[in-house]
């Protein structure tokens, strides 16, 4: 039998998610109420300025006091899409101190802060719900936190932000730099007027960490994370990477280490084979590898922004957390029990693609192997092309850490015979 009284919920932040959110929840609240067991009742929706248009939202449920919608007391969910640190962190406090269970799809604030969140969600007795903070409409915060609780994750590789993932495959497709590729992404509403957050890899980053402490039961933040943005990835570097049968991604890339003693998190440009799954992730889509010891690899695809997407995976979080209200329960809440350190990038192996501009002329592919040999980083295939005194030279390794390969670029930067190092790449998904 439903219950008829119904759960209360708070929504904080109304605009392209947010709206999409509270016009769901008005449009199908009947679908909703047989879903959950009882009807969900929008009662508040928190703004920073009234007055605004917004198309299919109830007027009257508008306020800028976002602390007294969370702190009145009688409120069973509150869902924060603000972003941001604060005033999202204290209003999610409050709502955790006045018995509210939270849905949230601040990426940012968890990565800094989710341990702390956690806490105060387990010591108030209610959910903290986080699907929409990491890939939009994928599923994957669940999988990773219940279907696959069982089973030992090892890694998690994959495209978790689709502004980057569009320019790149902008600048692959039609031959475009990465200006004229930015600029298509912002005329097409993909890119933010400010883009940094994306292009620099900051939202990767911060996405990174919460799909590691997730993964592999530790504490991880988003400063745990070494990240790279894309700004510096050139036309040459693409055709290079068409070259070799690749393709270049901005990748997450959370990784146990084989004696299980440490874990690393890390976001950075890569080049990876076309025959690999996620070369052929176009436009502004995402997806994720899951690689774990029984289930095998594991792949979720789909949009990862966008209103509709993203609300569709904070109804979801909705849905099971007031389930959740409704039978005393509470869902899985912050698995940390493992406390692996996390490695730093320059005890990371992995591969590397290095473009030298070099002087054409006898000796100079000996010289720059022996500096790589001189560091122990061993060379899997070399590509040179010369003309008129000007030559380029390129070489990928095979596994070599990070330091070993920074001390090599050093040492061939030294070489008279080496006039630049153009570009250094590193190759994944082999």
């Amino acid at each position: 039998m439903m219950r008829t009284r119904p759960l209360k919920v708070a929504l904080l932040g109304c605009g392209v998610v947010g709206s999409e959110v509270a016009r769901i929840m008005t449009t199908d609240a009947a679908d909703l109420a047989a879903r959950i067991g009882a009807p969900v009742e929008l009662v508040g929706i928190a703004v920073r300025r009234a007055g605004r248009p917004r198309p299919g939202v109830p007027e009257h449920l508008i306020t800028t006091d976002a602390e007294a919608l969370v702190g009145r007391g009688d409120i069973d969910v509150v869902i924060e899409v603000v972003g941001g640190i604060e005033p999202s962190k204290n209003l999610i406090l409050t709502a955790f101190k006045q018995g509210a269970s939270v849905v949230s799809a601040n990426k940012a604030l968890l990565a800094k802060d989710g341990a702390e969140l956690h806490a105060a969600a387990a010591a108030a007795g209610v959910d903290l719900y986080y699907e929409a903070a990491v890939a939009g409409a994928i599923p994957l915060i669940r999988p990773l936190r219940e279907s696959l609780a069982g089973d030992r994750v090892n890694r998690v590789l994959g495209i978790v932000n689709g502004t980057t993932n569009f320019i790149l495959d902008k600048m692959d497709t039609t031959g475009a730099g990465y200006s004229e590729a930015l600029e298509e992404a912002t005329a097409l509403g993909y890119a933010e007027a400010d883009p940094t957050a994306d292009v620099e890899g900051f939202d990767a980053a911060a996405k990174a960490a919460i799909l590691a402490g997730i993964a592999f039961h530790t504490k991880v933040t988003a400063a745990d994370v070494y990240r790279e943005g894309l700004t510096e990835v050139t036309a040459a570097d693409i055709a290079s990477a068409k070259a070799m049968g690749c393709v270049v991604k901005l990748l997450a890339i959370c990784e146990r280490a084989a004696d299980g003693a440490s874990v690393t998190a890390r976001v950075h440009p890569a080049m990876i084979p076309l025959s690999h799954p996620l070369a052929s992730v176009r436009e502004a889509y995402n997806a994720v590898f899951v690689e774990a010891e029984a289930a095998g690899r594991l792949m979720f695809y789909g949009p990862g922004a966008g209103g509709a997407p993203t609300a569709s995976a904070v109804l979801g979080d909705l849905v099971a957390v007031c389930r959740n209200k409704l039978s005393g329960a509470t869902g899985p809440g912050d698995s940390v029990y493992t406390q692996l350190p996390a490695k730093p990038m320059d005890q990371v192996v992995t591969r590397y693609h290095v473009s030298l501009d070099v002087d054409d002329r006898a000796g100079v592919l000996a010289q720059v192997a022996s500096v790589f040999a001189e560091h122990n980083v061993s060379i899997d295939t070399v590509r040179q092309q010369g003309r008129d005194g000007d030559a380029s030279l390129v070489v990928v390794t095979h596994r070599a850490t990070d330091a070993a390969l920074s001390a090599t670029v050093d040492k061939l930067r030294a070489l008279d015979s080496v006039r630049d190092v153009a570009s250094i790449m590193r190759v994944e998904g082999e």
